[in-house]
């Protein structure tokens, strides 16, 4: 990513706008985490509100402050690619319902472009890149140009997978040391079977 397409899109995140990324799966649909921001991209994708979307992090330490998560929850994580789970983990204090409420989803970036732009701005929405219903595109430029977003808004890249990422559910035990169950809530690149094989290694 060129130094202009990296500032142009941090510029357009930190004025509220919405910005398109790749990401290992499907072109994302980013914003910050605010009223503004997640005002503009559910209007943008045409989606119910009673929809949340995830937050993509350059890594855990990002969100320490607002989600619970111990050591065995990463030990999860770092059991599949990069970027292929999303975890749906307690809230430490209810946040705004279209993050999840009192259940935040948290998928850590494994694209370098997407990656640098949570290092730079903090946690972005990560959905993807298309109106609601509507098939997404795989390359970053058609998805911006469908939502109607202006070149400054708009990071290239090209996304192979057409799947998205797997959301896997985290109960934790009652003091939060360690993971209670693991629920698979859309299977997408991993498959349920493995997540439930991890949860049975764990377990022998």
């Amino acid at each position: 990513m060129s130094k202009d397409e990296l500032l142009s899109a941090v510029n357009s995140l930190n004025a509220g706008l919405c910005v398109v990324y790749p990401t290992s799966t499907l072109p994302g649909l980013g914003c910050k985490p605010t009223k503004e921001g997640l005002d503009r991209l559910y209007s943008m994708k045409n989606r119910n509100e009673n929809m949340p979307v995830s937050l993509g992090v350059f890594d855990m330490n990002q969100v320490k402050d607002l989600v619970y998560f111990n050591q065995e929850v990463l030990d999860l994580l770092n059991s599949f690619a990069k970027g292929s789970i999303t975890l749906i983990l307690p809230a430490k204090e209810t946040l705004d319902a279209r993050l999840g409420g009192d259940n935040i989803a948290i998928r850590v970036f494994s694209n370098p472009k997407a990656s640098e732009l949570a290092k730079l701005v903090g946690p972005i929405s990560a959905t993807s890149a298309n109106k609601s219903g509507v098939n997404p595109q795989a390359d970053c430029e058609k998805a911006g140009k469908e939502l109607g977003l202006p070149t400054d808004c708009i990071v290239s890249g090209f996304c192979e997978s057409g799947l998205g990422s797997t959301f896997v559910k985290v109960n934790l035990n009652e003091n939060c040391t360690g993971v209670d169950t693991v629920t698979v809530m859309r299977q997408g690149v991993v498959p349920a079977k493995d997540v439930e094989a991890w949860l049975m290694s764990r377990t022998e």
